[in-house]
């Protein structure tokens, strides 16, 4: 599963995108898994309420399922302009 960082996520992490083997069922499994595996990953994901999510490029919630899915993405909501 391709995983995409957008902005202060990115950031925080330090990588944009990456590619993980995950035996995670919903996003927010997969955050947990992403919190166990470095600290770096516990500091972007500290307050999931200042994110959103996208599974491949459609708005989603992190309850949401991640069955068939290929892509998922993380960033802070965003603004008009």
């Amino acid at each position: 599963m391709d995983i995409l960082y957008f902005a202060w996520v990115r950031e925080r992490i330090g990588v944009p995108r990456e590619t993980v083997t995950t035996e995670a069922k919903t996003v927010n499994d997969l955050v947990q898994e992403l919190i166990a595996k470095e600290e770096r990953y516990a500091a972007a994901f500290a307050d999931i309420s200042a994110l959103r999510v996208a599974l491949d490029q459609d708005l989603s919630d992190f309850d949401a399922p991640l069955d068939g899915v290929r892509e998922v993405a993380f960033f802070p909501p965003m603004t008009g302009g």
